[in-house]
């Protein structure tokens, strides 16, 4: 009887360790497989992450160039703020001497206005 229950303790050690020796020889193919799986199942999702984010840092930086661009362009006409008041300047010049000349222009039509009423006593029509 001993030798019968010694036959079953070392049958069901030996089974126990053939599912252990199963297993550690299966458990990289299952983690394999487990990974594979996963894989397959998110690399879709995450190409189109990766293409969402590339067209984003293209339209960041489409408007991060318009931005500097825009930058500079306002430093630049602050820069040209003595340009402005040169402008400034000569036109008032400009519209000061249109002014004289035409109250010089003025007065020369009055004086030969004048002369020709003295000489002819009036008017001539082509003087208008």
């Amino acid at each position: 009887m001993e030798d019968q229950e010694m036959q079953l303790k070392v049958r069901r050690v030996s089974d126990k360790f053939t599912e252990s020796m199963y297993v550690l020889a299966n458990e990289p193919s299952v983690a394999l497989y487990r990974l594979q799986e996963h894989v397959r199942r998110s690399l879709p999702e995450l190409v189109q992450h990766k293409t969402d984010m590339q067209s984003w840092e293209e339209q960041s930086q489409g408007a991060i160039y318009s931005v500097e661009y825009a930058c500079s362009a306002v430093k630049s006409m602050t820069n040209s703020s003595m340009y402005f008041k040169n402008i400034d300047s000569l036109l008032r010049q400009a519209i000061s001497m249109k002014e004289q000349i035409s109250s010089s222009q003025g007065r020369r039509k009055r004086t030969t206005d004048s002369g020709i009423l003295k000489e002819g006593g009036e008017k001539h029509s082509s003087a208008m």
